[in-house]
């Protein structure tokens, strides 16, 4: 009988959490209670920005804070709105990218398996792979998409968390102030 390896845990607590995540973030959907916490901080403003930015990171809630942003930004300063946002969305996105860095590449390479693994590892070595995976990574951490699939780009291409930080603030802060931008001109 073969036994079960240290990282078949891993993968199976790594998998546990993003299911209990998806869980609770679909809970929290149908309950409103996002909606009701980012409608709640559009009065606050810069603080609302805040809580807002934080939620512009996940899947499940970018269109929510997405809509508040904007809101925010036509009654406000867009920069203050970009700053106090895109200081949220570091928040929010430092907190899945310590879960992500090291963990998903260390997940994929497993599941891929040994032939597999060569070639893939052939592929991250390339000096192509390591200056555009993060490019990308950090264009769709500027875009209204979901975060999740950005940082997972850049944790995959190595990056530490100092220089995670500011990728991180500077391309929230573009896309929360085009954001500003577009909702100010309509």
């Amino acid at each position: 009988m073969r036994s079960i390896g240290p990282h078949h845990h891993t993968i199976v607590k790594d998998a546990a959490i993003v299911f209990f995540s998806v869980i609770l973030a679909f809970v929290l959907a149908k309950t409103h209670i996002v909606s009701d916490i980012l409608m709640s901080s559009v009065e606050l403003e810069l603080v609302g920005s805040f809580i807002a930015g934080m939620f512009f990171t996940s899947v499940f809630t970018v269109a929510m804070s997405t809509v508040t942003l904007a809101q925010i930004a036509k009654a406000n300063s867009i920069i203050l709105v970009a700053l106090f946002g895109s200081a949220g969305a570091l928040l929010g996105d430092f907190i899945i990218f310590r879960f992500v860095k090291d963990r998903v590449a260390e997940d994929l390479m497993y599941l891929l398996g040994v032939v597999q693994r060569r070639r893939l590892a052939s592929i991250f070595r390339l000096k192509l792979f390591r200056y555009l995976t993060p490019l990308i990574g950090a264009l769709i951490i500027a875009s209204p998409l979901p975060d999740e699939l950005g940082i997972a780009m850049i944790g995959l291409s190595r990056i530490e968390t100092p220089v995670f930080i500011p990728i991180s603030l500077l391309f929230n802060f573009l896309g929360i102030l085009l954001i500003g931008l577009i909702a100010q001109k309509i």
